[in-house]
C-alpha cells in the first residue's frame, strides 16, 4: 500500500456501497446501518481505515456497561453496572486482509477506550466476538467471559463474550 492508513470517524460522503468483507451481516450493517446508527441516531460512531479514498475497514464502537461478577479477576467494585468501550463490530475488506487493517483498527479502539477511561470512566473494552475471531481477539488480550455474561444486547447469533481490561492496554 503506497499511500498513508489513516483512521478517522465515517463521513456521510464515504463510499460504503463498494466495500465488502464476504460476511452478509457486516456487509449490510456497514453499507445500510453504520451511516443511520452514527449520524441520526447518534448511538454509535463508526471508524474507518482509509488509504486515500478506499475504505479497507470498519470498527464500530458505542458505550455500554457489564455486571461487576462478569469481569474476570478484579479488584473491588461498586455492585452496580460498570461502564465499558463496546466494539460493537470490525471488518476488513477481503482485497486488504493480512495487511494489518485489523490490528490498526483494534489499536486504535484500545486508544479510544484509555481516553474514555481518562475523560469519563471505564473498566475495559467489551466484543460479541464471531467464533472465527475469536484467537485475533485472544491474541491481543482479550478474555472469554463466561457463557451467561453476555453483554446486554448480543450483536451476533452466536457469540463468544469477551473482554480486555483497561490495565491491560499498552
Amino acid at each position: 500500500m503506497g499511500a498513508e492508513l489513516i483512521i478517522r470517524p465515517l463521513a456521510a460522503e464515504d463510499d460504503r456501497a463498494s466495500f465488502t468483507c464476504g460476511q452478509a451481516d457486516l456487509d449490510r450493517f456497514f453499507h445500510h446501518y453504520a451511516g443511520h446508527n452514527q449520524f441520526k441516531l447518534r448511538v454509535s460512531v463508526t471508524y474507518v481505515a482509509v488509504v486515500g479514498e478506499r475504505i479497507l475497514g470498519f470498527a464500530t464502537v458505542t458505550p455500554a456497561t457489564i455486571e461487576r461478577e462478569r469481569i474476570p479477576a478484579r479488584k473491588k467494585l461498586p455492585a452496580y453496572p460498570l461502564p465499558v468501550l463496546r466494539l460493537a463490530r470490525l471488518a476488513v475488506d477481503l482485497d486488504a486482509r493480512d495487511a494489518g487493517i485489523g490490528s490498526a483498527l483494534l489499536a486504535f479502539v484500545l486508544g479510544l477506550a484509555k481516553r474514555q477511561r481518562d475523560q469519563l470512566g471505564g473498566l475495559g473494552v467489551v466484543t460479541d466476538a464471531k467464533p472465527e475471531a475469536v484467537a485475533f481477539y485472544e491474541k491481543y488480550g482479550f478474555a472469554r467471559l463466561s457463557d451467561d455474561a453476555i453483554v446486554e444486547g448480543a450483536i451476533t447469533a452466536d457469540p463468544v463474550a469477551m473482554f480486555l481490561s483497561i490495565d491491560s492496554i499498552p
